[in-house]
């Protein structure tokens, strides 16, 4: 029986139902893939196969419904942009680098715009498509566990393991057993830094951002310095409701708002130049604030990590924490909001940026927050 409120991307699980409704499930079909690692087939083959290994595993059985539920939409999604990235190599191989990337983005495209998913449970997801490879390869990244204690912050690893097993069982590969061999190691290395299945814990969220951001850091280590003030740093869709959101929590704080140095200038949201120029007066005035140890609200979309970094690594040389403050608000709800605004973004503007959202990771600052 399924339980009340549970969300669910489909209560119809079938093949057919499925690529008749969604056209990214209908175009896996026509997604080819490496025979040497994939000799099941294309992309909608794989997928098919992933989701009835999924089905089979033990540890998904005893998993809650809504839990399932996620996990099944990840798996159904966990390749969904190969369709973008799968490209045939001069030597006839073929490689689709960059598709649990940008895999993510289309999740949660989808489970914001199409599917509407609550928050937590479409981020989940979003995390599972974007981390669902690393199991099999995080033994060979160049600092394995700086990369286990950031996805630790952002997705369940016990799921992720899950998802990871059921994708190599769902595969036709002469390298199966090894591969699965590397995810039982996976297991092992979050059991021993205490990342299985919940976030890697730490002292103090000083001491999280300290790790995160140096080199040759000892993950317990504590640092004596402290930060010196804090930035509010807002991010959010334009009409989101950033602007009520300060208005209301940070009303003493002064405020270096983008929207109102373009107005100020007269220049168009769409003028790159125009762009640029009132960023760097913004800069220049959030320098000022730093330099003096007072704290201030940096107000912008700031809805790439990209836009987010470069920001706060300004901040941090200042020595100040960052708080970032991410609103959300419904995707029917949006567009309406934005052409209540005095700074009205066009439609086709917000589309885009919607296609890019990278919402805030808990590992990108001090302090995170979700108004949603």
């Amino acid at each position: 029986m399924k339980e009340v409120n549970m969300w669910t991307i489909s209560e119809n699980k079938t093949w057919d139902h499925l690529a008749g409704t969604f056209d990214w499930v209908e175009c896996m079909a026509a997604v080819p893939q490496d025979a040497r690692h994939h000799a099941e087939g294309n992309v909608a083959v794989h997928t098919q196969m992933v989701l009835d290994a999924l089905a089979q595993i033990q540890a998904f059985e005893q998993l809650q419904v809504q839990e399932q539920e996620i996990l099944w939409a990840a798996a159904l999604l966990h390749d969904v942009e190969k369709y973008s990235t799968t490209v045939t190599e001069p030597d006839g191989s073929i490689t689709a680098h960059g598709h649990a990337r940008k895999g993510a983005l289309k999740a949660r495209n989808v489970l914001y715009t199409a599917v509407p998913a609550p928050f937590e449970i479409r981020e989940q997801i979003v995390a599972l498509v974007r981390y669902h490879g690393l199991p099999i390869w995080i033994l060979e990244k160049k600092d394995p566990l700086k990369e286990l204690v950031k996805a630790s912050l952002e997705v369940n690893t016990q799921w992720l393991a899950l998802l990871a097993r059921a994708d190599i069982l769902g595969r036709i590969c002469t390298d199966q057993a090894e591969m699965l061999y590397r995810i039982d190691c996976f297991e092992e290395f979050c059991k021993e830094h205490g990342c299985w299945g919940i976030s890697r814990t730490f002292a103090s969220s000083h001491a999280r951002m300290h790790y995160l951001q140096r080199e040759d850091v000892h993950v317990d280590y504590v640092p004596f310095e402290t930060p010196v003030t804090e930035v509010i740093l807002m991010s959010g869709l334009p009409g989101a409701g950033k602007d009520t959101y300060v208005k209301k929590h940070f009303p003493d704080l002064p405020v270096i708002s983008l929207d109102d140095i373009r107005n100020e200038w007269d220049i168009d949201p769409t003028d790159k130049t125009g762009n640029g120029q009132v960023i760097q007066a913004a800069k220049e005035k959030a320098r000022e604030y730093l330099r003096r140890q007072t704290a201030f609200v940096w107000n912008a979309t700031n809805t790439t990590r990209q836009m987010r970094s470069q920001l706060i690594e300004l901040f941090h040389t200042y020595k100040a924490s960052v708080k970032i403050v991410y609103v959300e608000a419904p995707y029917k709800h949006l567009h309406q909001q934005n052409r209540n605004r005095e700074a009205v973004v066009p439609m086709r503007v917000l589309e885009k940026l919607i296609d890019k959202l990278e919402v805030p990771a808990l590992w990108e600052a001090a302090t995170v927050v979700y108004q949603v």
